[in-house]
């Protein structure tokens, strides 16, 4: 216990020691002092032109003529008397299979209300058609 004591009034008298003494502090009269006024930016104006541009007028959005859609081909090959294969609507669209068949089903009959009928008699070939020009 002796050395605990001991190693206390040591850190005392070094902490005790360490203090940082205050200075005291003296009021001074005031000088004044130049500040430096940051300059005023210049705004600049656009530049005046005396010439008047002529202003175009906006293009036209590009019109797809009647009947050179993908849609319109395929109602064009459908009226025909013999009606169109699935592979020549897949030739003229560019479509595969499954899409041209969802045309059908869904634009063609729902849609715009044809009747589309699919002709295999006689031939292992499918033939599809339009019969009327409006049916529901």
């Amino acid at each position: 216990m002796k050395t605990n004591a001991a190693s206390s009034k040591a850190t005392a008298t070094t902490i005790a020691s360490t203090k940082i003494k205050t200075t005291k502090k003296i009021a001074l009269p005031a000088k004044p002092v130049a500040v430096a006024v940051p300059a005023k930016a210049v705004r600049r104006s656009r530049a005046k032109v005396d010439v008047e541009l002529p202003i175009a007028a906006p293009l036209p959005a590009p019109v797809e003529p009647i009947g050179t859609s993908k849609q319109a081909r395929l109602i064009s090959m459908l009226n025909t008397a013999p009606g169109a294969t699935l592979e020549q609507m897949m030739n003229v669209t560019g479509w595969q299979a499954h899409t041209v068949r969802g045309a059908i089903s869904g634009v063609l009959r729902k849609r715009l209300g044809l009747t589309v009928v699919c002709d295999a008699a006689g031939s292992e070939v499918r033939r599809y058609r339009i019969v009327g020009s409006v049916g529901a």
